[in-house]
């Protein structure tokens, strides 16, 4: 049974594709200005096993051909993410949380804590021992802590994305940075640099600051040993080694594919309704 999870998110839009809850294929592109032609691109990335931003699959797919695929074939699709109101084939849709601690549940089983880090905001998440979400909070201040305050420092510094991580873990020395406007950060990032201050030191005083800010989302909800990190931001290994320092050298669980947790979460819900649906109580 084919079941899809669409996870339209503020600079990502991810499409996963289950086979009886197996991973079939996958695909991620960049969200446009129309989520309804975003949702369809990600569902031809899926079927054509394209990856348009990120580099290779870090998942191993099974070898068969699926660029037959279509929508039409799936027994249920589920929306999640900020845009999940507007993918006009879904049959349904659930909210971002529940996605994202199913789909990490399903990446990371026994996972207990859960800090996603996105692209325009960052969440934390606690779960109980069946893996429901007993608490959640989210970032709620300007876009510190995500993936867009990131890339707008990077953008400022001429440093590729992809790169950031390893540039900052090169820092010699502590500089302070604000981390919670971007538009004041880019500024002072800027004037770090005229002055002389290394790329590596500045992007390690942005990972620290932001680190800060999302280790306390964790410890508000509540930190266990089993900790996972999920979004885009994971990929970076500069702000996940920040993260653990903070966190007392308590070592996250990242999944190989962390961005596509809440669509992996979404096709999850989509098969207990396709079954629901073909056999009803």
């Amino acid at each position: 049974m084919l079941t899809m999870g669409i996870d339209v998110g503020s600079r990502s839009t991810k499409c996963v594709i289950l086979d009886d809850g197996e991973m079939l294929t996958y695909g991620v592109i960049e969200t446009g200005a129309d989520s309804v032609k975003t949702s369809q691109a990600a569902v031809d990335a899926a079927v054509h096993r394209r990856i348009e931003l990120w580099g290779e699959y870090r998942i191993k797919l099974p070898d068969v051909k699926t660029d037959h695929l279509t929508i039409e074939d799936m027994a249920y699709v589920i929306a999640t993410g900020y845009g999940r109101q507007v993918v006009p084939f879904a049959h349904g849709t659930i909210t971002e949380i529940n996605c994202h601690a199913r789909g990490a549940q399903w990446m990371v089983p026994g996972v207990a804590s859960i800090l996603d880090m996105g692209g325009q905001d960052c969440k934390a998440m606690r779960l109980d021992a069946k893996g429901e979400v007993t608490n959640f909070v989210l970032n709620d201040k300007c876009a510190g802590g995500t993936g867009r305050f990131v890339e707008i420092i990077a953008d400022g510094l001429k440093v590729p994305l992809l790169e950031v991580g390893e540039l900052s873990k090169k820092s010699t020395k502590d500089i302070p940075l604000s981390a919670v406007c971007s538009v004041h950060a880019k500024r002072d990032a800027l004037a770090l640099m005229k002055q002389g201050e290394s790329k590596a030191d500045i992007l390690a005083a942005l990972h620290e600051g932001i680190s800060g800010r999302v280790v306390g989302l964790v410890k508000r909800v509540g930190l266990a040993d089993k900790f996972v990190i999920t979004g885009g931001i994971s990929k970076n290994v500069g702000m996940v080694a920040k993260i653990e320092e903070k966190l007392g050298g308590l070592k996250a669980h990242i999944p190989p594919e962390p961005q596509i947790a809440g669509a992996v979460g979404a096709a999850l819900f989509a098969l207990d309704r396709a079954r629901k649906k073909a056999h009803p109580a």
